[in-house]
């Protein structure tokens, strides 16, 4: 038979704990909860009288997470997010499918011509009115850290070459090019392909600009976290960056920016990506299942230039 160490209350407690943590303290935590400090004060000191150990700092220096805190939170989400798994799988056991499901994004997927996911949410509504979409955008980075926790059931992002951690189903095709902006001052001159050169590389945590860094032909220039931020000082004038082509479409005009000469173009496949070493749900098979339908599997491979 199997037997739990904790009961409804502890259960209850380890909720309470988990929001607290999210929120980053107590005080945080009471709006997000409709609950007093002090019962949110007592609900984690029973979780750590149960559990024998200190979950959290608390005081005039601020909410801390111990390290036991942070193994504390990370096992008792998932279990947690585990419960809330229980109804919508024995609804989808009577063919009715409910429940969240938390879909990732990766910046500015909406703006590609062959995005068709507005479309496959409003049809996944139809067929399945009791689901309810979770839609967060991240970055690259972020998705995949969000797919390890299980804080998403799928993430919509680029993959690139050596990337098999996780399972694909291939949605449409991207490229991306370094891009600067016009100068309309007439400084480049005849020198202008060589001063472009010498324009420091805008840096953030992505392949395609780790590849061009490493083949030497430009200089890392100033950390930027997301595309609007490396848009935004490419456009000054004095940086260039690795955009996506349909991005600078939709802005290039207004901000004047252009594809360096000689920049390398990289092309890779957006998809939908789960996690293999999760169980999936009944609402997440429908979901991929309708994003397949909506959009044509690329004809081109995962290649760069």
């Amino acid at each position: 038979m199997l037997r739990l160490d904790l009961d409804e209350r502890d259960l209850r407690s380890l909720r309470v704990f988990c929001n607290v943590a999210e929120a980053g303290g107590f005080s945080a935590a009471e709006k997000l909860l409709h609950m007093s400090k002090a019962s949110i004060s007592r609900h984690v000191r029973e979780v750590e009288e149960r559990l024998g150990v200190r979950l959290c700092e608390r005081g005039p220096a601020g909410f801390r997470l111990t390290p036991e805190g942070e193994v504390a939170v990370k096992l008792a989400t998932s279990a947690l997010r585990s419960l809330e798994r229980i109804r919508p799988e024995i609804d989808a056991v009577h063919g009715v499918l409910s429940g969240p499901l938390a879909l990732g994004v990766v910046e500015h997927a909406l703006g590609h011509p062959d995005c068709k996911l507005p479309q496959a949410i409003a049809m996944l509504k139809r067929r399945a009115p009791n689901v309810q979409p979770r839609i967060e955008v991240m970055t690259f980075p972020e998705l995949n850290q969000a797919l390890r926790e299980h804080r998403v059931d799928i993430a919509i992002r680029g993959r690139y070459p050596g990337d098999d951690e996780f399972d694909y189903l291939p949605l449409f095709a991207e490229s991306h090019r370094i891009y600067g902006a016009i100068r309309k001052e007439g400084r480049e001159g005849k020198s202008g392909r060589g001063a472009a050169r010498e324009l420091p590389l805008v840096h953030r945590s992505h392949p395609y600009v780790e590849a061009v860094l490493a083949g030497g032909g430009y200089v890392r220039g100033p950390d930027a976290g997301g595309l609007e931020a490396i848009a935004l000082l490419v456009a000054t004038g004095d940086y260039v960056g690795l955009l996506p082509t349909h991005y600078v479409q939709l802005i290039g005009k207004r901000y004047a920016l252009r594809a360096r000469r000689g920049s390398p173009t990289f092309h890779h496949t957006i998809c939908a990506v789960t996690d293999p070493v999760r169980p999936s749900t009944h609402r997440a098979d429908l979901f991929l299942a309708i994003l397949k339908e909506f959009h044509a599997r690329p004809a081109g491979g995962i290649a760069a230039e």
